[in-house]
């Protein structure tokens, strides 16, 4: 099995009310608006919502999956979005864990992880397989927290106005 992973977390101080912090998190739309490489999220009449997302990773060139999640836990505390059952090749995590520090100021804990998984290195991509995981892996670690940092920017740009 050819495996790749990228993930990212860490902990954002957002100076707005945590109703509307969460309400953001909830929409996976907000990643097609605000996250660069997110080309379409459409979420069907079962709540699965269907993302296309593209990088580029050096070595390999640009790179398109599509991701199917579904929404796993929403409380007061906590978003979980989750891949479906049926997935067996392209799986995206993401969480948002919610404190309220005060009156307008919310501390998001915020986690994302890809995980692409093949047969072979060519059934993703044709030099994928003399790349290698590891070489792949790490590459799309990089752009994949560059992508997300900049998702984070402008969610707190738009949550704090």
């Amino acid at each position: 099995m050819f495996t790749v992973k990228a993930g990212y977390s860490g902990d954002i101080e957002i100076a707005s009310g945590i109703e509307r912090v969460r309400e953001f998190f909830g929409n996976v739309a907000n990643f097609a608006d605000l996250m660069p490489g997110v080309q379409q999220v459409h979420t069907d009449g079962k709540g699965v919502a269907h993302l296309k997302i593209q990088a580029e990773i050096p070595l390999i060139g640009a790179m398109l999956q599509s991701f199917s999640i579904r929404l796993a836990e929403q409380s007061d505390d906590r978003i979980q979005w989750t891949p479906i059952p049926a997935e067996a090749q392209n799986f995206l995590r993401y969480s948002a864990d919610f404190l309220e520090k005060a009156k307008n100021k919310t501390l998001v804990h915020f986690s994302q992880a890809v995980e692409l998984r093949r047969k072979s290195g060519r059934d993703l991509h044709y030099l994928a397989g003399m790349a290698g995981e590891a070489v792949i892996s790490n590459e799309m670690t990089k752009r994949f927290a560059e992508m997300v940092r900049i998702f984070i920017d402008r969610a707190k740009e738009k949550l704090e106005k």
